[in-house]
């Protein structure tokens, strides 16, 4: 804020200056944090870490004090029996849901956001329903639609791929839809097709590469809720890692907790690898955009005058 003086108390016409007008007091007051959001802060890191550290603590031997922290459980979990053999089947499962997943997705959300945009509202609400509806009813709905199916689809790993592309439908849905609705999508497409690029040329080679960070979000969702889920999996009476973890857990409490933190860590793993390419990919459009301006501008500025 600037203060009006004049220049000439006895001449009223003369010009008038600008003096910057003293602060106002307590701004620098609130500038400064308040207490109250740094104390909620420190209770939720907490309410979070103290957990996570009590399991970490438990599978190094925290609760055989007298022999130490050792990492022989972590060392010891890769020959435990069915380890290897449920840790491969949670991964083909995860695989194959994120590659139907997207496969679906990415083009149905595309399209809906070209020519049905007035329809986004009810698709979310049907993507959103997996989230209202409890594991347990989707299982038995499961049991009873596909009783009829062949036992290599109905007794397979297939199955679950099915099940959990259904359940990753709103982490999907919210992904995808936020990396469109950031991109002029109707624009690229339609300066595409005027070019004659056809619809699976535009898609793959213009709309795939834009919304790339959205597409690794809605992969690494999906492919941490196969990983971890066990509810359905149980249900089904299909081995996964998850069923393994709990099986394991009846015998020996320290490789079940040693499994879900070897999950935990990998799945942080994956999101902070998202979040560094998403990083990344922002840096390098932002010094594109620097380098453009820089060469727009004239090396002389008197020529440009």
């Amino acid at each position: 804020m600037t203060a009006l003086v004049w220049a000439d108390s006895e001449n009223p016409d003369s010009p008038a200056v600008q003096s910057p007008a003293a602060p106002r007091p307590g701004r620098a007051q609130r500038r400064r944090p308040p207490i109250g959001r740094a104390l909620l802060l420190l209770v939720f890191a907490a309410y979070f870490f103290i957990p996570l550290y009590a399991a970490v603590d438990f599978t190094l031997g925290g609760s055989r004090r007298n022999m130490g922290h050792t990492l022989s459980v972590w060392t010891g979990l890769v020959h435990q029996d069915g380890f290897t053999t449920n840790l491969m089947t949670s991964l083909k499962i995860a695989g194959g849901t994120v590659l139907l997943l997207l496969v679906l997705m990415v083009p149905t959300m595309a399209w809906l956001h070209l020519r049905l945009p007035h329809m986004r509202r009810i698709v979310e609400g049907v993507c959103l329903l997996p989230m209202a509806i409890p594991a347990v009813v989707i299982a038995n709905g499961i049991l009873g639609a596909f009783k009829s199916w062949p036992q290599a689809i109905t007794g397979s790993s297939w199955i679950l791929i099915l099940e959990y592309v259904i359940l990753a439908l709103p982490f999907t849905y919210r992904s995808l839809d936020a990396g469109l609705s950031a991109i002029p999508l109707t624009t690229m497409v339609e300066a595409a097709r005027s070019l004659g690029a056809s619809w699976p040329v535009t898609l793959w080679r213009v709309v795939v590469p834009n919304i790339r960070t959205a597409i690794a979000s809605a992969g690494i969702l999906g492919a941490a809720l196969a990983l971890g889920e066990f509810t359905i999996a149980n249900l089904l009476l299909l081995n996964t890692f998850p069923v393994w973890t709990d099986q394991a857990g009846q015998q020996d409490g320290e490789v079940a907790t040693t499994a879900s933190m070897l999950i935990l860590f990998l799945s942080w793993l994956l999101l902070m690898l998202v979040s560094h390419l998403g990083r990344g990919r922002r840096a390098k459009k932002s010094k594109k955009a620097d380098q453009l301006k820089t060469s727009d501008q004239p090396d002389n500025p008197r020529s440009a005058l």
